[in-house]
C-alpha cells in the first residue's frame, strides 16, 4: 500500500510512564523533603509501558474499530494519535487532519461558550470563520442543546458535553474522526444517531477510528478492528477475526488478573477468592458467586461491594451494586460474601464476573474473576425456531394475554 492511500501509518510506537513508589504523594514541602532525604536522594520510580512495539496502518475511509479490556492501551493509542501526549518511541504518520472526542473533559476551554468553543475547535483545525459557519447550523441541531449554546460548558452536565463535542468533532472538516467510548453517557437515541453519523464518514471517505468495549457496537459500525492486550497489538484484521482473538485471550487475561498486586485499585482490600459452585448454569436459574477478602489495611469505614457480570462481546449486562440492598463490609473483619442474582434470564453462551471493592476510591478491580456457561436450554414451555429467541441480549419472563 502507497503512502497515499493510507491514512494514517505507525511504527513501533510506544508509550512509557515513571510510576512513583515512595508510597503516599507529599502534600506539604517538609514532607518532600523528608521523603528526599529517606531515598538517599534519589526518587524511586517504576516503568510502566502503557504501549509497546505497536504497528500498523489504516487505509482512508475505514471505520476501525479499536478493542480490548480495560488498561489494554486503548485510550493511551487514540491521545497519542490525536497528539493528546507524545510518545516515548516509534513513529506516527497523518495523513490529514483529525477531529476527536476523547474523555468528557478534554477538547473544550471549561470557561468558553459552547458557542465559542465550536468555533475555537474550527480555528484549531486551521478552518476560518466562513467555513465554521458554513456547518455551524449542522453542528447545533445534531446536538440538540441550542438553548444552552450562550452557556459556558464548565456548567454542561456530561451528556450536554458529549453531545455538543461529538457534534463538533463529526461535522467539522476533518480526514479523521477518533472516537473514545465516551458516547455511553449519552442517551440510546443519540448514540444510535451517532453510530449513524460515524459511519456516514466513513461512507464519505473519511477515516473513522472507535475505541470501545462494546463489541457489538464495532460489530455495527467498523470495517476492520484491531485488539490491544496489556500494550501489545496483538490482532488486526476483520471485524469477526478481532472479536474471536478478544474471547480466546480471555484465559491469559485472567491469569495475569488472579495476581492481586498487578490488579488496579490502592490495595487497601484485595479479594482473595471469587467462585461459583459450578461452572455450568440454566438460563433462568440463580446465578450465585463466592468471594473472600481479608482484613483490611488502615482502612476506616465500611466498604462495598459491585459485580458486574458480562456477556461474551464484552457488554455489562448486570450491575449488583452492594449499596442498592444497603449491604457494606466492614474492613476490621475477613469476609466471606455471597452474591445472589435472581430473575435473570440469562441467553446461551460465556459470561464473564468482574468484582470492584470500592469506598471512597477503588480498593480492589479483578476483572475476570470467574467465567462461567448457560446451558443452551430455553426457559420457555414450547420450542421454536431460532428466530424467536436470537434478538435481545437476555430473555424475558413474559406472557402474552390476548382479549377477542
Amino acid at each position: 500500500m502507497s503512502g497515499d492511500d493510507s491514512a494514517i501509518r505507525v511504527a513501533d510506537l510506544g508509550k512509557t510512564y515513571r510510576l512513583g513508589a515512595t508510597g503516599e504523594r507529599p502534600s506539604t514541602a517538609a514532607q518532600a523533603a523528608f521523603q528526599w532525604l529517606r531515598s538517599t536522594g534519589r526518587m524511586k520510580y517504576t516503568l510502566f509501558d502503557a504501549l509497546d512495539a505497536v504497528s500498523f496502518e489504516i487505509p482512508r475511509g475505514q471505520a476501525v474499530g479499536i478493542v480490548g479490556r480495560n488498561g489494554a492501551g486503548k485510550s493511551t493509542l487514540l491521545k497519542l494519535l490525536t497528539r493528546v501526549t507524545s510518545p516515548s518511541r516509534g513513529r506516527i504518520e497523518m495523513n490529514g487532519r483529525i477531529g476527536s472526542l476523547l474523555e468528557v473533559g478534554t477538547g473544550f476551554h471549561p470557561e468558553l461558550t459552547g458557542k465559542e468553543n465550536i468555533f475555537l475547535n474550527g480555528a484549531i483545525l486551521g478552518m476560518t470563520r466562513k467555513e465554521i459557519l458554513k456547518r455551524y447550523d449542522e453542528i447545533v441541531d445534531f446536538s440538540g442543546i441550542e438553548k444552552f449554546l450562550a452557556t459556558p460548558v464548565k456548567r454542561y452536565s456530561s451528556g450536554m458535553y458529549v453531545r455538543l463535542a461529538f457534534s463538533v468533532a463529526a461535522h467539522l472538516d476533518t480526514e479523521i474522526l477518533a472516537i473514545d467510548e465516551v458516547l455511553a453517557v449519552g442517551d440510546a437515541e443519540f448514540q444510535r444517531r451517532s453510530i449513524a453519523k460515524m459511519r456516514e464518514a466513513a461512507s464519505g471517505g473519511r477515516t473513522v477510528l472507535y475505541v470501545s468495549h462494546q463489541l457489538q457496537t464495532v460489530q455495527a459500525l467498523c470495517s476492520s478492528a484491531m485488539l490491544l492486550d496489556r500494550g501489545k497489538l496483538v490482532y488486526s484484521g476483520t471485524v469477526d477475526g478481532t472479536l474471536e482473538a478478544y474471547r480466546d485471550s480471555f484465559e491469559s487475561f485472567a491469569a495475569a488478573q488472579s495476581d492481586a498486586t498487578k490488579r488496579p485499585g490502592n490495595g487497601r482490600v484485595r479479594l482473595d477468592r471469587v467462585w461459583m459452585e459450578d461452572e455450568f448454569v440454566k438460563s433462568g436459574e440463580d446465578v450465585v458467586v463466592d468471594f473472600t477478602a481479608p482484613r483490611g489495611k488502615n482502612l476506616i469505614g465500611a466498604y462495598f461491594v459491585s459485580m458486574h457480570i458480562n456477556n461474551d462481546q464484552g457488554s455489562v449486562i448486570s450491575q449488583c451494586d452492594s449499596r442498592l440492598v444497603g449491604t457494606w463490609f466492614d474492613p476490621e473483619e475477613a469476609q466471606t460474601g455471597r452474591l445472589v442474582i435472581r430473575n435473570l434470564w440469562l441467553k446461551p453462551g460465556q459470561y464473564t464476573v468482574d468484582v470492584y471493592v470500592c469506598q471512597a476510591g477503588v480498593l480492589d478491580a479483578w476483572e475476570g474473576a470467574w467465567r462461567f456457561e448457560v446451558l443452551p436450554d430455553l426457559p420457555y414451555p414450547e420450542f421454536t425456531e431460532s428466530s424467536g429467541t436470537e434478538k435481545g441480549l437476555v430473555f424475558a419472563d413474559f406472557a402474552y394475554e390476548g382479549r377477542s
